[in-house]
Protein backbone atom coordinates (compact mmCIF):
# COMPACT_ATOMS: atom_id res chain seq x y z
CA UNK A 1 0.00 0.00 0.00
CA UNK A 2 1.25 3.43 -0.73
CA UNK A 3 0.25 6.80 0.01
CA UNK A 4 1.08 9.76 -1.11
CA UNK A 5 1.64 12.68 1.33
CA UNK A 6 1.54 16.55 0.34
CA UNK A 7 1.20 18.14 3.33
CA UNK A 8 3.29 21.18 4.96
CA UNK A 9 5.69 19.12 6.55
CA UNK A 10 7.15 18.00 3.21
CA UNK A 11 6.30 20.84 0.99
CA UNK A 12 9.69 21.44 0.09
CA UNK A 13 9.77 19.05 -2.44
CA UNK A 14 7.58 17.04 -4.47
CA UNK A 15 4.92 15.06 -3.59
CA UNK A 16 6.69 11.95 -1.69
CA UNK A 17 5.25 8.29 -1.63
CA UNK A 18 5.51 6.53 1.87
CA UNK A 19 5.06 2.79 1.44
CA UNK A 20 4.47 0.29 4.00
CA UNK A 21 7.42 -0.69 6.11
CA UNK A 22 9.30 2.67 5.86
CA UNK A 23 11.54 3.24 8.31
CA UNK A 24 11.17 7.10 9.66
CA UNK A 25 14.40 8.70 10.94
CA UNK A 26 13.30 11.90 13.09
CA UNK A 27 15.65 14.54 14.68
CA UNK A 28 13.69 15.87 17.63
CA UNK A 29 14.82 19.02 19.87
CA UNK A 30 12.18 18.20 22.57
CA UNK A 31 14.42 17.26 25.49
CA UNK A 32 18.30 17.15 26.82
CA UNK A 33 18.45 13.81 26.42
CA UNK A 34 17.38 14.04 22.45
CA UNK A 35 20.79 16.45 22.24
CA UNK A 36 22.48 13.77 24.05
CA UNK A 37 21.54 10.83 21.87
CA UNK A 38 22.51 13.07 18.87
CA UNK A 39 25.58 13.96 20.31
CA UNK A 40 27.12 10.41 20.62
CA UNK A 41 25.35 9.08 17.99
CA UNK A 42 25.56 9.91 13.45
CA UNK A 43 23.40 8.98 11.06
CA UNK A 44 23.15 9.30 7.28
CA UNK A 45 25.19 12.12 6.24
CA UNK A 46 25.79 12.85 8.84
CA UNK A 47 22.40 14.23 9.88
CA UNK A 48 21.56 14.02 13.35
CA UNK A 49 18.37 11.46 14.65
CA UNK A 50 17.49 10.93 18.56
CA UNK A 51 14.00 8.86 17.14
CA UNK A 52 12.71 6.57 14.82
CA UNK A 53 9.92 3.96 13.47
CA UNK A 54 8.00 2.08 11.17
CA UNK A 55 5.22 2.92 8.96
CA UNK A 56 2.01 0.75 8.61
CA UNK A 57 -1.29 1.56 7.22
CA UNK A 58 -4.56 1.00 9.41
CA UNK A 59 -8.46 1.35 8.12
CA UNK A 60 -6.27 2.76 4.75
CA UNK A 61 -4.70 5.62 7.41
CA UNK A 62 -0.70 6.36 7.73
CA UNK A 63 0.53 5.50 11.29
CA UNK A 64 3.67 4.79 12.91
CA UNK A 65 4.46 2.21 15.26
CA UNK A 66 6.96 2.97 17.09
CA UNK A 67 8.12 3.23 21.16
CA UNK A 68 7.89 7.18 22.08
CA UNK A 69 6.24 6.29 25.58
CA UNK A 70 5.53 2.96 25.32
CA UNK A 71 5.25 0.78 21.98
CA UNK A 72 2.07 2.49 20.05
CA UNK A 73 0.85 3.13 17.13
CA UNK A 74 0.65 7.20 16.22
CA UNK A 75 -1.11 9.28 13.12
CA UNK A 76 1.75 9.83 10.63
CA UNK A 77 0.47 13.68 10.77
CA UNK A 78 0.98 13.77 14.18
CA UNK A 79 4.43 11.88 14.27
CA UNK A 80 5.66 15.02 11.62
CA UNK A 81 4.43 17.07 13.86
CA UNK A 82 6.90 16.55 16.77
CA UNK A 83 10.01 17.83 14.49
CA UNK A 84 8.37 20.21 12.17
CA UNK A 85 10.96 23.51 11.96
CA UNK A 86 9.96 26.41 9.60
CA UNK A 87 7.05 24.12 8.28
CA UNK A 88 9.19 21.23 7.45
CA UNK A 89 9.69 18.09 9.40
CA UNK A 90 13.05 17.03 10.18
CA UNK A 91 12.88 13.38 9.01
CA UNK A 92 14.84 10.79 6.63
CA UNK A 93 12.91 7.92 5.30
CA UNK A 94 14.86 4.84 4.72
CA UNK A 95 13.09 1.81 2.82
CA UNK A 96 14.75 -1.69 2.96
CA UNK A 97 16.72 -2.54 -0.28
CA UNK A 98 14.12 -5.07 -2.58
CA UNK A 99 15.87 -8.19 -1.32
CA UNK A 100 14.45 -7.60 2.56
CA UNK A 101 10.98 -6.20 1.53
CA UNK A 102 9.35 -9.54 1.96
CA UNK A 103 10.10 -9.63 5.81
CA UNK A 104 7.80 -6.53 6.16
CA UNK A 105 4.57 -7.75 6.51
CA UNK A 106 5.72 -9.96 9.24
CA UNK A 107 8.04 -7.10 11.29
CA UNK A 108 4.72 -5.19 11.23
CA UNK A 109 2.69 -7.62 12.40
CA UNK A 110 4.91 -8.22 15.27
CA UNK A 111 5.24 -4.63 15.92
CA UNK A 112 1.36 -4.38 16.39
CA UNK A 113 1.74 -7.45 19.00
CA UNK A 114 4.24 -5.77 21.01
CA UNK A 115 1.47 -2.49 21.46
CA UNK A 116 1.54 -1.83 25.28
CA UNK A 117 5.05 -2.73 25.72
CA UNK A 118 7.23 -0.36 28.33
CA UNK A 119 9.31 2.11 26.90
CA UNK A 120 12.82 0.52 27.74
CA UNK A 121 14.25 3.43 30.15
CA UNK A 122 17.73 1.90 30.58
CA UNK A 123 18.32 0.86 26.82
CA UNK A 124 18.58 -2.78 27.75
CA UNK A 125 18.80 -5.20 24.26
CA UNK A 126 17.59 -8.00 26.96
CA UNK A 127 14.54 -7.10 28.55
CA UNK A 128 10.88 -6.91 27.55
CA UNK A 129 11.01 -3.79 27.20
CA UNK A 130 11.77 -1.44 24.01
CA UNK A 131 13.57 1.78 23.11
CA UNK A 132 12.69 2.96 19.99
CA UNK A 133 15.80 1.47 17.59
CA UNK A 134 15.28 -1.61 19.61
CA UNK A 135 12.01 -2.14 18.56
CA UNK A 136 12.83 -1.91 14.59
CA UNK A 137 15.57 -4.18 15.67
CA UNK A 138 13.69 -7.06 16.85
CA UNK A 139 10.57 -7.15 14.97
CA UNK A 140 12.99 -7.72 11.83
CA UNK A 141 14.88 -10.01 13.90
CA UNK A 142 11.36 -12.12 14.64
CA UNK A 143 11.01 -11.48 11.04
CA UNK A 144 13.93 -12.87 10.18
CA UNK A 145 13.59 -16.15 12.36
CA UNK A 146 15.65 -14.74 14.54
CA UNK A 147 18.61 -13.69 12.34
CA UNK A 148 19.56 -9.94 12.91
CA UNK A 149 18.58 -7.90 9.81
CA UNK A 150 20.65 -4.77 11.66
CA UNK A 151 23.58 -5.22 13.25
CA UNK A 152 24.16 -4.18 17.50
CA UNK A 153 27.04 -2.03 18.27
CA UNK A 154 29.14 -1.51 21.52
CA UNK A 155 26.71 1.94 22.78
CA UNK A 156 28.71 5.15 24.16
CA UNK A 157 27.57 7.81 25.89
CA UNK A 158 30.81 9.76 25.77
CA UNK A 159 32.53 12.56 23.64
CA UNK A 160 35.84 12.45 23.44
CA UNK A 161 36.26 10.33 26.24
CA UNK A 162 34.11 11.48 28.84
CA UNK A 163 30.52 10.92 29.11
CA UNK A 164 28.30 13.77 28.88
CA UNK A 165 26.31 15.53 32.08
CA UNK A 166 23.11 14.75 30.62
CA UNK A 167 23.59 11.05 31.10
CA UNK A 168 25.25 10.77 34.21
CA UNK A 169 22.25 12.82 35.59
CA UNK A 170 19.56 10.48 33.59
CA UNK A 171 21.20 7.13 35.01
CA UNK A 172 21.34 8.36 38.20
CA UNK A 173 18.03 9.17 38.40
CA UNK A 174 16.94 6.01 37.45
CA UNK A 175 19.46 4.09 39.50
CA UNK A 176 21.63 1.99 36.46
CA UNK A 177 25.15 2.18 35.77
CA UNK A 178 25.73 3.37 32.44
CA UNK A 179 25.77 0.72 30.27
CA UNK A 180 29.03 2.02 28.12
CA UNK A 181 29.88 -0.40 25.88
CA UNK A 182 26.86 -2.64 25.97
CA UNK A 183 25.32 -3.88 22.85
CA UNK A 184 22.73 -1.68 21.38
CA UNK A 185 21.61 0.22 18.45
CA UNK A 186 20.41 3.67 17.85
CA UNK A 187 18.47 5.50 15.34
CA UNK A 188 21.74 6.98 13.73
CA UNK A 189 23.59 3.59 13.25
CA UNK A 190 20.58 1.82 12.03
CA UNK A 191 20.25 5.02 9.42
CA UNK A 192 23.43 3.82 8.05
CA UNK A 193 22.60 -0.08 7.57
CA UNK A 194 23.27 -1.12 4.20
CA UNK A 195 19.60 -3.00 4.27
CA UNK A 196 18.42 0.37 4.14
CA UNK A 197 18.50 3.21 0.93
CA UNK A 198 17.42 6.60 2.35
CA UNK A 199 14.45 7.77 -0.06
CA UNK A 200 13.82 11.06 1.34
CA UNK A 201 15.96 13.48 3.45
CA UNK A 202 14.53 16.78 4.49
CA UNK A 203 17.33 18.94 3.29
CA UNK A 204 16.72 18.12 0.17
Amino acid sequence: MLLFLSTPCLSQGPLFEFNEGDIIFQDLDTSPLCEGIEKVTRGYKNMNFSHVGILTFINKSAYVIEAYEGVDTTKLTEFLLRSQKNEISKIAVGRLKKKYQKLIPDAIKHGKNLIGKEYDDEFNINNDKYYCSELIYKIFLEANNNKPLFDLQPMTYKVNGQTLDVWIDYFNKINVVIPEGKDGINPGGLSLSNKIKIVYNYLY
